[in-house]
């Protein structure tokens, strides 16, 4: 076995420090990855999947060993002040068999541009389902290549083994930031004089914090690998959920950490659901349950939210209580559901009673599991549900797969109220966990689309502004942890007001800028100013005209090339398209997108479509059980830390505690 040289060493270190585009495996900066990485943290008695590989670069800067892997490697573990043990003996478990494979990457953007990757070859193992029931420091460090070695340092959280909260319900506003939180205030809540005669319900939350949104290898994030942080306290790569994603081939071999509901199932047998205005198989609502590298494995998801993983032994979630929401077409028989099988039939097989419209979900009885899916793919937002209803008719989202609209569709506010009915029956005092999910905050902010994804913010805190007063009317507000909170942000703020009359009948681009008045010029919201003949009759909190003269000047740091005329978009906006005589993929200004704006040049690459997500921390808002811990700033994975204390779900062994409600606060 060839020795890794000093100059090797410092080449290797230098290329990997350099993969910035793309690396050769998230988390993995040597030619030895221990996953989980270095700086993971644990649950005291959470579920993992232990995996180690050693990589043999072929070819590029990191050639080395003529591309043998070392498959003699070993591993060890040991304790802050203890002596080093092999894994075989510290877990008690068989030592697995080896894997092989090779994968290839790009290491810049030249090698991309030349069609010229890097071929690396793999030595591997995996240790399943194991745990660390004894809180502190551990290091476990991977010995390779005759002195080589890769050292993770690993902390397990003090244990927590009170239920102080009976319930959790986590509200996410997908891509919901502090900027649209104050714009989405200015727009349904009336102010004098500078001071506000109302406020959004979030407001009035007694603890606030921010929740950095970074994920393991990028400090911008998705979706899926954000919300795994929030339900797991693991970090992983854009685009994964519930695993550290390995280099092998594989969606489903990657090492995995259990889940809030899967310990909350596990530990106290609680009910647990899910309410989306998303897909129900889309990243937030699925990565509950979901141990993929791939978000996109939608079918396959759905299989393992029902049935829990199958391919593996490891936690049976027990399938959700409730779920609600969109994607129909992962769950009609046809070429977009797991295996073509017949989803509604599956869950129908499993006791779930389902319904597919409004009438049917407010008709549900409360004892059953209940599955909803009310449309195929995502919901028509809440300004075409409340407002813009005319726009209904041109969706071909039938949930049975017809090409007719779905016209008797639930709002986010009907799904959740509907979820905690059952689930509060359902779980009893074993207490329940709802994750209810405002999506298409993020959905219209990627479109470009500001009032449709400020009118779903908005339904957003209504939802959560009338979930406080149901669960005081059914005795459960005072044992209930409620968290308000994002998965990440876009760079969306206001910086002024516009004249749009002024702006519509300027001849130029130049000219028609003037219309925008910034500071003293900014003026005042006139969203929630009444006019004759416009009623919309969707009650307080909402604006009572979504049209007016005045309207905010608003935008995102990051777009594409993009016309703005600062009005809502009465149809659902398409900002960018192709161009004849040009690539499909080089996109330009939308022709028929605001034509009396003015074009804005972009800041992105001429190939995306669309806003993309952004840095930014995002705000914790909390109420109830618990909530002194979550003011400050931290990690998006102590959301899930703080909320597991407080479910008291840290465990010194995997026995099952003999009082469910131990610790709980009880009604009154």
């Amino acid at each position: 076995m060839g020795k890794l040289s000093s100059l090797a060493v410092v080449a290797a270190s230098l290329s990997a420090a350099a993969a910035q585009t793309f690396q050769r495996l998230g988390a993995c900066p040597d030619l030895g990855c221990v996953l989980p990485p270095d700086q993971s943290d644990f649950l005291p008695g959470q579920y993992f999947d232990l995996r180690l590989e050693v990589h043999a670069p072929v070819n590029g800067s990191e050639a080395f060993n003529n591309g043998v892997p070392d498959e003699k490697f070993s591993v060890t573990i040991s304790k802050e002040g203890g002596e080093p043990k092999s894994i075989t003996e510290f877990f008690d478990v068989a030592e697995p068999e080896l894997e092989k494979w090779d994968f290839s990457w790009y290491e810049d953007l030249f090698s991309r541009d030349a069609d010229t990757p890097s071929v690396v070859n793999v030595a591997s193992k995996i240790y399943r389902r194991i745990a660390i029931y004894e809180p502190g420091n551990y290091a476990v460090t991977l010995s390779y290549y005759d002195g080589q070695t890769t050292t993770a340092n690993w902390v397990v959280r003090p244990l927590a083994t009170k239920k102080r909260a009976k319930n959790v319900i986590l509200f996410i506003g997908d891509g919901m930031t502090t900027n649209m939180i104050t714009a989405a205030r200015l727009l349904g809540h009336k102010s004098i004089n500078g001071k506000y005669q109302s406020l959004l319900q979030m407001d009035q939350f007694p603890v606030v914090g921010h929740q950095m949104t970074h994920s393991i290898d990028s400090f911008i994030t998705d979706s899926a690998n954000s919300a795994s942080a929030l339900y797991s306290g693991h970090k992983s790569t854009v685009n994964a959920m519930g695993v550290y994603v390995d280099s092998s081939a594989d969606f489903f071999d990657d090492p995995k950490v259990e889940t809030i509901v899967e310990l909350l199932k596990r530990t106290w047998d609680s009910a647990w659901g899910a309410v989306s205005t998303a897909a129900i198989s889309d990243a937030t609502p699925i990565a509950l349950s979901g141990h993929s590298r791939s978000r996109y494995a939608y079918g396959a998801l759905v299989d393992q939210s029902l049935n829990s993983v199958t391919n593996y032994t490891w936690t049976n979630q027990g399938g959700p209580d409730v779920w609600f929401g969109g994607g129909a077409e992962q769950f009609y028989p046809g070429d977009e559901s797991y295996e073509g099988k017949d989803y509604y039939e599956a869950f129908a097989n499993a006791g779930y009673d389902i319904s597919l419209n409004k009438t049917s979900l407010l008709e549900l009885g409360n004892s059953s599991k209940a599955l909803g899916i009310f449309c195929q793919s995502h919901f028509p937002v809440w300004l075409d549900r409340n407002v813009f209803t005319e726009n209904l008719a041109s969706f071909k989202n039938d949930p049975r797969g017809s090409e007719e609209p779905a016209l008797d569709l639930p709002g986010l506010k009907e799904m959740t109220l509907k979820a905690i009915d059952i689930l509060h029956n359902r779980g009893g005092e074993k207490g329940f966990f709802l994750m209810s999910e405002g999506a298409s905050i993020d959905k219209q902010m990627h479109a470009l689309d500001y009032d449709r994804a400020l009118g779903d913010l908005l339904e957003l805190d209504d939802t959560v502004r009338a979930t406080v007063a149901h669960l005081k009317a059914i005795g459960e507000l005072e044992s209930t942890l409620i968290l308000v909170t994002a998965d990440h942000g876009h760079g969306f703020d206001v910086f002024g007001g516009v004249d749009t009359k002024y702006l519509s009948e300027q001849k130029t681009d130049r000219e028609k800028r003037s219309a925008i008045g910034i500071y003293e010029q900014s003026g005042l919201s006139q969203y929630t100013v009444p006019v004759e003949g416009v009623s919309y009759g969707t009650g307080p909190n909402f604006p009572v005209n979504w049209d007016p003269r005045y309207t905010l000047a608003q935008g995102l740091g990051a777009n594409p090339d993009r016309r703005e005329n600062y009005r809502v978009h009465k149809t659902p906006r398409k900002a960018v398209t192709s161009t004849p005589g040009f690539d499909s993929s080089d996109l330009f200004v939308d022709a028929k997108d605001g034509p009396d704006g003015f074009i804005v040049n972009g800041t992105l690459p001429v190939t995306e479509s669309s806003g993309v997500h952004s840095l930014t921390d995002v705000a914790v808002f909390a109420m109830g059980p618990c909530q002194e811990l979550f003011g400050g700033v931290y990690g998006n994975t102590d959301v899930f830390y703080k909320m597991a204390s407080c479910l008291g779900l840290a465990r010194p062994d995997n026995k099952s505690p003999a009082d469910p409600g131990n610790g709980c606060a009880t009604k009154q």
